[in-house]
């Protein structure tokens, strides 16, 4: 495999990145087997890549695999779910060397309390009249891997209550909604110490994408980076570029590294690997900068510890 070279600075330059570091496949609620994800990529001319599955890990042999095979680097990674202030927040963790320790046991125990929301999920969509609704969500995801909220909406839509995932959100999954079901998640700060645990970099996901005003942004960036949080996503898919800038301003203020993802979890909509808004000129450092990232870009890739080691993910 060739060398990895990505640029030490954003300059501005609209030209695609190659990089998308944050990504779904079916190890949780994406549609593409995780082999398939990273066939995808190096169609789309993404280098660098990271399969952040929800609470797992259990694609990334897959996905290393075919990523090898087509000079496509794989930094292994995983979507955490978490609570900050009674919000729910996702943390990326970039992991180098993989999971261990703390998010070995961690990620068992968020792979647990997803399924036993996915219970709860099922009873109250059944209750508005969408009969045997978990078995079903079963039966399309397959028996491998926890259920999600996407995978009621596929019900929702073969079942011809809603003509689409997103009236399903809208109607019976969306914020405050019947399917809205809020598990224990973890606490923001002890999800980040379990990445930094595992000589991970902790990614503050979509920062801008869970409503808050822009007072309230910059509380959960300071209580993220006290934490340990070491990077936020400052391009998640596609988003408005001057509160792209404003969000910069933001990670700069704190020292924080910027990473960017598509998020990408399906074909045919207008997300696809390596999809997003250019990011602007900005004096924060990309992620891949950080010295565990960067460390690990570097190495060849026969030097590279296996990514997932004692990890169970179901």
């Amino acid at each position: 495999m060739p060398m990895l070279s990505l640029p030490a600075s954003f300059s501005g330059d609209p030209t695609p990145l190659g990089v998308d570091l944050h990504m779904h496949s079916t190890a949780s609620d994406g549609a593409l087997a995780p082999a398939d994800v990273a066939t995808l990529c190096a169609e789309r001319g993404v280098r660098l890549m990271a399969l952040t599955d929800h609470d797992s890990m259990a694609g990334i042999a897959e996905a290393q695999a075919t990523a090898s095979r087509l000079a496509v680097r794989l930094l292994p990674g995983t979507e955490l779910s978490t609570l900050w202030s009674g919000i729910g927040i996702h943390v990326v963790g970039l992991l180098p060397r993989g999971a261990s320790g703390a998010l070995a046991e961690g990620l068992l125990a968020q792979a647990e309390a997803r399924e036993n929301r996915a219970v709860v999920i099922g009873q109250r969509l059944e209750k508005i009249g969408l009969p045997d609704a978990l078995a079903r969500a079963r039966e399309l995801a397959g028996p491998h891997r926890p259920l999600g909220r996407p995978d009621f909406a596929r019900v929702l839509v073969a079942a011809g209550v809603v003509p689409d995932m997103a009236t399903a959100f809208k109607k019976y999954l969306g914020s405050g909604k019947a399917g809205d079901v809020k598990a224990h998640w973890p606490a923001l700060a002890e999800v980040v110490d379990w990445i930094l645990e595992s000589g991970g970099v902790a990614v503050l996901a979509h920062p801008l994408r869970h409503g808050l005003t822009r007072r309230k942004r910059g509380l959960l960036l300071d209580a993220f980076a006290e934490a340990g949080g070491q990077a936020a996503e400052l391009v998640s898919g596609f988003q408005n570029a001057d509160v792209t800038r404003d969000l910069a301003r933001q990670l700069a203020d704190r020292g924080l590294f910027a990473s960017v993802g598509s998020d990408f979890h399906f074909p045919g909509g207008h997300l696809a690997p390596g999809s997003m808004s250019p990011v602007p000129r900005t004096v924060v450092a990309p992620v891949w900068t950080h010295p565990r990232i960067a460390a690990f870009i570097e190495a060849s890739p026969g030097d590279h510890v296996p990514p997932v080691g004692s990890v169970a993910a179901p």
